[in-house]
């Protein structure tokens, strides 16, 4: 990995995001000595649920069984993405009221899943409202969910202009010093199939941030990409119909654990 000192910081600002994610630099983490007062605290990442019908309900109970055990006791849940297969209001109210027994806040993202029609998301709205573009502050740490859809489109996509202009207009407001989560359904890291197209352009505007990680879905499988501290993920779904697309057949979810304003993560096998 190159030495960041050997760059100046008008010649890094002049690198897009996709260079400077080859390059093993970030201007973000040049503010890694000044990550301030974070806590130390867990929480859960799980990714494309796929919900169709009662029997991946009875399946889920399992899953959030083991959600509710760990010793850890996460401070909340995060999931990325494709909480329905259908996108209809009876399969995101099992979601919903499933998710609730684990007795902790859950935040959401949509993924392509999550529409009913092409460019109809009304359900999703309806019974996870402010679920689209928002942030979230816990313990210190800063944490920016964000649509990045395109419609039911699967592949390719484009992460649409109202959440680019969202995000334009949320970021001054953030303290770039504070360790930094995003959260999607599809992926940010490099080389993953589904990427979207300006991928780039997302992260572009975090440069000057302290990304520590961002967490994706869609692609059912585990990549892992790196931009100086950060780390950028999927995971294998955890849904009892869908399949893995890189052949594996394991089903799971992430249990994160921020420490010293760096996050960690372990994966956590289920059914």
């Amino acid at each position: 990995m190159p030495d960041q000192k050997q760059y100046s910081r008008r010649e890094i600002l002049r690198l897009g995001a996709g260079s400077l994610l080859a390059l093993g630099l970030w201007p973000g983490s040049l503010r890694a000595a000044e990550k301030g007062q974070s806590g130390d605290f867990s929480f859960l990442v799980v990714n494309d649920i796929h919900y169709v019908d009662g029997h991946c309900g009875d399946w889920l109970q399992g899953v959030l069984c083991k959600m509710r055990n760990h010793p850890e006791h996460p401070d909340f849940c995060v999931i990325a993405g494709d909480l329905a297969e259908n996108g209809t209001a009876a399969q995101f109210t099992a979601v919903r009221d499933l998710f609730k027994t684990l007795g902790i806040p859950v935040f959401c993202v949509p993924g392509n899943h999550d529409y009913v029609t092409f460019t109809e998301r009304k359900p999703y709205e309806q019974i996870f409202p402010n679920s689209l573009n928002y942030q979230f502050e816990h313990k210190g740490w800063q944490f920016v969910a964000l649509d990045t859809t395109q419609g039911q489109t699967a592949f390719p996509t484009q992460i649409q202009a109202p959440t680019l202009g969202w995000v334009d207009d949320t970021l001054p407001g953030l303290d770039k010093t504070r360790p930094t989560v995003i959260l999607t359904h599809f992926p940010l890291g490099p080389g993953v199939v589904v990427r979207p197209t300006n991928a780039d352009l997302l992260l572009d505007r975090f440069r000057d941030y302290n990304l520590q990680a961002a967490f994706s879905g869609h692609w059912h499988g585990f990549t892992e990409g790196h931009i100086r501290e950060a780390t950028l993920t999927t995971n294998k779904c955890c849904s009892f119909r869908s399949h893995n697309h890189d052949g594996t057949i394991e089903k799971g979810y992430f249990l994160c654990r921020a420490k010293d304003g760096m996050v960690s993560r372990v994966f956590v096998q289920v059914g």
